[in-house]
């Protein structure tokens, strides 16, 4: 099984074989023994002994370690949740207020900014109609308007940028 391990601010890679581990593609003699009752295993590394304690720590994936009386938190996951985490936090990290975008497609009847207005988180910019009924879109976030890409009158499709927007 392999592992991303983050600790101590690096990410280690950590492939388990049963007798053997690689480690950043190193293979290492290593093996994990449980003394009964008690919390704490004995990690062997070649002929050296390190008394660990591991407790869980959080989220998945996270524990807090003693090794030998040193304390250190540490994040170990197989490469598929490793992948989707690093995934989630590069989408998390927006760069500015999200721009409005069509929620399904529709016949655009009015704008309500224009490029260098303030906006206010729920402000209206743009309203569309659809199945009928006007739908007024709004802001997800304070802003100021760098374009506007709808027009009044025309059709749009869902997912349409209809308003670009910049941070304050």
């Amino acid at each position: 099984m392999k592992y991303i391990v983050d600790v101590g601010g690096q990410r280690i890679t950590v492939e388990l074989d049963g007798t053997h581990v690689l480690v950043n593609g190193e293979r290492i003699a290593a093996t994990l023994e449980n003394i009964d009752g008690t919390p704490v295993r004995l990690l062997r590394v070649g002929d050296t002994v390190h008394r660990v304690v591991a407790r869980r720590d959080g989220a998945r994936g996270r524990y807090a370690l003693d090794v030998d009386g040193w304390q250190f938190a540490a994040e170990a996951l197989d490469e598929r949740t490793r992948a989707i985490r690093d995934l989630a936090a590069q989408s998390a990290t927006a760069s500015g207020p999200a721009p409005l975008v069509a929620p399904m497609p529709g016949l655009v009847v009015r704008v309500l900014v224009e490029p260098g207005a303030e906006v206010a988180a729920g402000q209206g910019l743009v309203v569309i109609e659809a199945m009928k009924m006007e739908n007024e879109l709004r802001a997800a976030s304070a802003g100021r308007v760098t374009a506007v890409r709808a027009e009044a009158g025309t059709a749009v499709n869902k997912g349409a940028v209809l308003v670009e927007l910049e941070a304050l």
